[in-house]
C-alpha cells in the first residue's frame, strides 16, 4: 500500500509523560469505509494538549496515536470508498462529513503490540482514516495552510458564520486568541461589527487581532475587560461573544459582558474533565443566551470551500496563524510551546508533498 513495508508515528502510550515516536508500525489492511492517507502536514492544538497532559480524565484507550487536522494523499482506499480515490489530495478533519464511518483502528507496532487510533489520526507518516472524516482539498490551498481547515477554521470561523451569523454593525467580543479564536475574528470582520473587542492574556496575540480588524483590545491580565466592554456599550453588553481560553471562569466572566435581552455567549472552548461553570440563573431570565458548539457546526463538505473562498479573497490570512513549523521529532516542543502560549497553531511538517501538486 506503500513504498515501504512500515511507518512511524508518534504514540501517547502515557497521559503526562512525553509523546513517543514510534518506528517500525505495521499497516493494517483496509476495512470497508476507511482510506490509507501519505500525510504532508499535520496541525497542533489544544485538544492534544489536554489529551496528553490527562485533562480529559481517564484515557481508556492507550496506547493511541494523535492529531485530528492534517492534509496528504490517498495511498489506497477499502471497500466502499466513493468520495476520494488514489492520488486525491485531502483535508483530514475531525468534523464528520459526508461518506462512510468506519470507526477507529487498531496497529500493530514493532513488537506486535497494540496501538489504537480514532477515525482520524495525523501525528504519523501515515493514517488509516475514515472516509467521512475526509474532504479533496480546495483550489487554491497550499498544503501546510490546509491543515487549519481540519479544525481551527470551520470550529472558530464556523462559530460566527453558522452559529452566531451576527447582523451587520452587531458588537462583537472574542475572549482567547489561539486558532480558534482568532479564526472566529477573522471571521466576524466580514460581517461589518461597529465593535470587535478581543480579549487575550498574550500582547502578541493583541497586537495581532488589531492587525486583523479588532477596534478595540484587552489584555486579560492587566485590564478591567469586563467593565471595559460594559463602558463601551453603554453599560448593556455586546450582541455577541465568542470564547475560546478553555477555561471554565473564562465562560462565566464572558457571559457578564453580553447584553440583556437577546446577547449570546457561545463557547468552543474545552475545560478540564470536572470544572464547572456557575452562572446567576436571572440573568438567563433577562434573556441573556450561552451555548456551546461542536465544531462550529460545520458541515466540512460545504463549508471549508466557502472558508477556501475567503481565504482565496483575502479575508483570511491563514499564514499568520501557523508560527513555528516542527517535525514528529520534535512535537514533544510544539506541545510545550502551545500549553505555554508561545504560538498560536503549530505545524507539523511530516511528508513533502509532490512539487507538482496543487
Amino acid at each position: 500500500m506503500s513504498e515501504n513495508s512500515t511507518f512511524d508515528a508518534v504514540v501517547l502510550k502515557e497521559l503526562n509523560k512525553p509523546l513517543e515516536l514510534i518506528k517500525g508500525i505495521q499497516f493494517p489492511a483496509l476495512k470497508s469505509g476507511q482510506t490509507l492517507i501519505k500525510i504532508f502536514y499535520a496541525g497542533l492544538c489544544h485538544s492534544q494538549v489536554m489529551e496528553a497532559r490527562g485533562h480529559r480524565g481517564k484515557d481508556p484507550y492507550l496506547p493511541h496515536m494523535l492529531g485530528h487536522e492534517g492534509t496528504g494523499e490517498v495511498v489506497a482506499v477499502g471497500d466502499g470508498v466513493t468520495k476520494v480515490a488514489p492520488g486525491d489530495y485531502v483535508v483530514m478533519t475531525w468534523i464528520k462529513g459526508t461518506g462512510q464511518e468506519a470507526g477507529g483502528c487498531c496497529y500493530a507496532g514493532p513488537s506486535g503490540e497494540t496501538i489504537n487510533s480514532g477515525g482520524v489520526t495525523t501525528f504519523g507518516e501515515y493514517a488509516v482514516v475514515s472516509e467521512n472524516r475526509l474532504v479533496r482539498k480546495p483550489d487554491g490551498i497550499p498544503f501546510d495552510l490546509g491543515v487549519l481547515l481540519g479544525c481551527a477554521l470551520p470550529t472558530g470561523a464556523g462559530i460566527v458564520l453558522n452559529d452566531i451569523k451576527p447582523a451587520k454593525g452587531a458588537k462583537i467580543a472574542v475572549i482567547g486568541l489561539g486558532g480558534i479564536g482568532i479564526s472566529a475574528l477573522l471571521a466576524a470582520t466580514t460581517f461589518d461589527p461597529t465593535v470587535l473587542i478581543a480579549v487575550d492574556i498574550e500582547q502578541s496575540k493583541l497586537d495581532l487581532a488589531r492587525e486583523f480588524g479588532a477596534t478595540h483590545v484587552f489584555h486579560a491580565s492587566k485590564d478591567d475587560w469586563e467593565a471595559e466592554i460594559l463602558a463601551l456599550t453603554d453599560g448593556k453588553g455586546v450582541d455577541h461573544a465568542v470564547e475560546a481560553t478553555g477555561l471554565a471562569e473564562m465562560i462565566e466572566r464572558s457571559f457578564n459582558v453580553i447584553r440583556p435581552g437577546g446577547g449570546e455567549l457561545v463557547f468552543a472552548s474545552h475545560p478540564k474533565a470536572g470544572d464547572m461553570i456557575r452562572l446567576d440563573p436571572f440573568e438567563l431570565i433577562k434573556g441573556k443566551k450561552i451555548r456551546g458548539s461542536w465544531g462550529g457546526s460545520s458541515k466540512p463538505d460545504r463549508d471549508l470551500e466557502i472558508l477556501a473562498d475567503l481565504f482565496r479573497k483575502g479575508h483570511l490570512p491563514l499564514e499568520r496563524l501557523l508560527s513555528n513549523t516542527y517535525t514528529l521529532h520534535t512535537i514533544n516542543e510544539a506541545l510545550e510551546d502551545l500549553e505555554n502560549r508561545k504560538i498560536i497553531r503549530a505545524l507539523i511538517k511530516i511528508n513533502e508533498p509532490p512539487a507538482d501538486a496543487a
